[in-house]
């Protein structure tokens, strides 16, 4: 399955929460010509889809209830910045924006920043699946050591030949020498079928 170009943002949907009527229209405006579905939202209220997006206004925040904060770690959020004070940006931070647009908004740069907002949050994605599976090879690195560790102590082997050993008989029951290694540790041996 192929991923959606950042670039294309027709048929999307974006949680709107501004509160100038200004910026909001201008934020409507440009979703329009984008064609991209803008919902409005008070932080309060239930939201029943999945947005693609989410412009939060810096003066809505602090998102005092944690599920508003799990809510909109689901999708890109895109923060609406009024003032640049050491405190206010704490609170922009504490949403992990995938980009920001500066009030008073022009219709300049909404683009650019859906775009960024949308390919940070693609790159983050495969950041963390990245990172998970690299967590998973190291923990079957020491399942696979131990087992190596086990075979050296019971045939006497040096650390190539018991590794070359554990190899093999993967080869031979048609498993990963992760899986092998496990059923090695639980067992405390060679399956039988290896010599």
């Amino acid at each position: 399955m192929s991923r959606r170009s950042s670039f294309s943002l027709r048929g999307r949907k974006a949680l709107v929460a501004i509160k100038d009527e200004r910026d909001a229209s201008i934020v409507r405006r440009q979703f329009e010509r984008l064609g991209i579905e803008g919902v409005a939202w008070a932080l309060g209220e239930p939201v029943d889809f999945a947005p693609d997006l989410s412009l939060i206004d810096d003066e809505f925040l602090p998102l005092l209830q944690p599920a508003q904060r799990a809510f909109l770690a689901r999708s890109p959020v895109i923060a609406l910045l009024g003032t640049e004070t050491p405190s206010r940006l704490k609170m922009v931070l504490e949403l992990d924006p995938a980009s920001f647009l500066v009030k008073p908004l022009r219709s300049a740069g909404i683009y650019a920043a859906l775009v960024m907002a949308f390919e940070r949050n693609e790159r983050t994605s495969e950041l963390k699946h990245q990172i998970i599976k690299l967590e998973n090879r190291l923990k079957s690195r020491r399942v696979v050591l131990a087992a190596v560790l086990q075979v050296m102590n019971s045939h006497a082997l040096a650390e190539p030949a018991a590794f070359a050993l554990i190899r093999k008989a993967a080869m031979e029951h048609r498993k990963t020498i992760e899986e092998l290694s496990a059923e090695i540790t639980a067992r405390g041996a060679l399956p039988r079928a290896t010599g």
